[in-house]
């Protein structure tokens, strides 16, 4: 099968003013997703797709493909990043030597904490199960949970929790039914699926469960310090190792 791993870079982010090239220990974030999709042992191909030069250059100095621009319809805030895959598909199919995509990767800037094995496992999961998925979603264990300590209010300012457990009996967190956060760490998705359908939960999908502190999504300044935070004390057990 040809697995390529795909990365969407847009130039008008507005939480954190051009975050796909901001700096994690001295490296702009795209780089960090680069290596990584480079790093798993499915994916033979990096295509990076952005509407922007200066991304598009600093994802060549890593080794990426940029064969082609993002249209600015598909780049803008509120535009479906569903249609930014289907075109990267598309165009990708039209210009590859390798074939068209069997197995889409989605390996986002925003999660610089994820390890290869989360993306890994997502592709295994996608490729090695003979109910066929559509898709593979990592997710993690949420902070709130809809059926125990999530409210919504009506027009009055009366609230009332989104959810009801279908025995209307959870009075703790332990009692009410899990739930997962969808994590931006990795997608897996046949190709065909993404051509064909008209949105992502649309058919067959699974997950893949990684931890919370590799879950960080970062969307604004704050989430980028809290990254600063996790990755020094990611490395500070090999910063005692060579003091020693």
């Amino acid at each position: 099968m040809n697995i390529v791993g795909f990365i969407f870079a847009r130039g008008g982010s507005k939480g954190v003013p051009r975050k796909n090239v901001r700096l994690l220990d001295g490296k702009p974030l795209i780089a960090h997703a680069i290596e990584t999709a480079f790093a798993c042992r499915q994916i033979g191909e990096v295509i990076v797709s952005t509407d922007d030069a200066e991304i598009a250059d600093v994802a060549m100095d890593a080794g990426a493909s940029v064969p082609f621009l993002r249209p600015a319809e598909l780049s803008t805030d509120s535009a479906l990043e569903w249609l930014a895959w289907r075109h990267a598909i598309e165009h990708y199919n039209r210009f590859s030597q390798s074939g068209p995509v069997d197995v889409f990767v989605s390996v986002p800037t925003t999660a610089p904490l994820r390890i290869v094995d989360d993306v890994e496992r997502c592709i295994d999961a996608l490729t090695g199960d003979p109910d066929r998925p559509d898709v593979i979603l990592t997710v993690a264990e949420p902070h709130r949970n809809p059926y125990f300590n999530m409210v919504t209010t009506d027009a009055a300012g009366r609230a009332k929790l989104v959810c009801t457990s279908p025995d209307g009996n959870a009075y703790r967190r332990q009692d009410a039914p899990p739930v997962f956060d969808i994590t931006t760490v990795a997608y897996a998705l046949r190709a065909e699926y993404i051509l064909t359908a008209p949105r992502m939960l649309a058919g067959r999908v699974k997950t893949v469960t990684v931890p919370v502190e590799r879950s960080l999504d970062i969307d604004t300044e704050h989430d980028l310090f809290i990254a600063e935070c996790l990755w020094q004390r990611r490395q500070l057990p090999n910063k005692q190792l060579r003091a020693a």
